[in-house]
């Protein structure tokens, strides 16, 4: 049976589209699967990518995704969708940041949610990337915030203020910690200015807050002495004692980013004082990580889970005829407190394209996941979700 996707209204509640061929046939420890979102309901975009997935209460979960606009690289529109029964039915998504609303003479694309729900705060936070539409692609980004005090179902955009001047990458969710005594937000985040300028950078750095609305510069992640790396797209997790935190950070070649380090890891730092401070990046050797987001998180029972695509290098063009080269199937491996990380293990695999996975524990143990996938020759066709229980 061929899937049509047919306009919606925008109040409906639709179910999962559990009926898309193929989903029945896949291998992996995800379960519960369900297309929120496709491309074709975007009429104006190309993609769907990057969703990211907070729970907001008991069963009520909030996913943010971005719809790619024709004739962009990697910007456009971010939408956000609800669920109030765990991920069975979702609502008709509503915008959080739309590219046709002009600011004045000004007009922006958007990229890379980030949900938050602060342990101290009745509301849910959505920070992203705002860019010039004149750009060729979003590495001149400035953050952006809007927050929604209902759910998800209706979000306030507010102006931030920002002493860090530069542009930045936005990619994983925000850390609560202290440093020195006080209460602090941690946002990990990297530049990418060596492409258009050559005397830019490629650095990863994390930016803190006491408010969530004025931002400053913390720290940035060193370099490793040897040789330099690409950084980017790190996940903050707590690690050790108190006021202990690593990141894992997805890698590439320095100065040439079509090419992975060899062998392809991640990289890690540590900071022992809260985040205020990182130890120089090193590579992780049981961490795999060929130029693609991976998630990187600490659960309720002191679990960390790792969660990657296989394969070798995007572009890599020669692996299994696959055109773009990897990012197909989805592993993991899991790390319980004061043992060595596990075996790779299956966390979704179909021969088919997927990506940019982020997870939210909802009780010990017990996640749910969101990630963007696609056919076996073009990727970001639709936005998946699943559900993971460790065993």
């Amino acid at each position: 049976m061929r899937l049509l996707f047919l306009p919606l209204i925008a109040s409906l509640v639709i179910p999962a589209f559990s009926s898309e061929p193929g989903l029945d046939n896949y291998e992996g420890d995800v379960s519960d699967l369900r297309v929120l979102r496709h491309v074709d309901q975007h009429p104006d975009s190309w993609r769907v990518w990057q969703p990211f997935i907070v729970q907001w209460k008991n069963q009520h979960l909030i996913v943010a995704f971005g719809a790619m606009t024709n004739g962009k690289k990697d910007m456009g529109d971010i939408f956000a969708m609800v669920s109030r029964n765990d991920g069975d039915t979702w609502d008709e998504p509503v915008a959080i940041f739309d590219h046709n609303e002009k600011q004045g003479a000004l007009q922006f694309a958007y990229a890379n949610p980030v949900l938050f729900k602060p342990s101290d705060q009745n509301v849910v936070w959505c920070f992203a990337m705002r860019c010039s539409i004149k750009q060729e692609n979003s590495e001149e980004s400035y953050l952006v915030a809007a927050f929604s005090a209902d759910g998800g179902r209706s979000w306030t955009p507010v102006e931030l203020s920002m002493h860090y001047a530069g542009p930045l990458i936005t990619n994983a969710s925000i850390v609560e910690t202290e440093i020195e005594g006080k209460k602090r937000y941690l946002l990990p985040a990297h530049r990418n200015t060596l492409g258009s300028d050559p005397r830019g950078s490629r650095d990863h750095f994390v930016l803190s807050s006491s408010s969530l609305l004025e931002w400053e510069l913390e720290s940035y992640i060193p370099q490793p002495t040897k040789v330099r790396v690409f950084l980017h797209e790190g996940n903050i997790a707590p690690w050790g004692g108190a006021g202990g935190l690593k990141i894992v950070m997805r890698t590439a070649n320095y100065d040439e980013t079509n090419l992975t380090t060899d062998p392809p890891r991640a990289y890690s730092s540590v900071s022992l004082d809260g985040g205020h401070t990182w130890s120089e990046a090193k590579a992780e050797p049981e961490l795999h990580n060929a130029k693609s987001k991976g998630h990187f998180s600490r659960g309720g029972d002191g679990t960390h889970i790792y969660v990657y695509s296989d394969g070798p290098a995007q572009r890599d063009l020669t692996w299994s005829g696959f055109p773009n080269g990897g990012r197909t199937s989805l592993r993991y491996k899991t790390k319980p407190s004061g043992e060595e990380w596990s075996t790779q293990k299956t966390f979704f695999h179909m021969g088919i394209k997927n990506s940019y996975p982020t997870l939210i524990e909802v009780e010990p143990g017990d996640y749910r996941a969101v990630w963007d996938s696609g056919t076996d020759t073009r990727p970001r066709t639709r936005i998946l979700f699943g559900k993971l229980k460790l065993q």
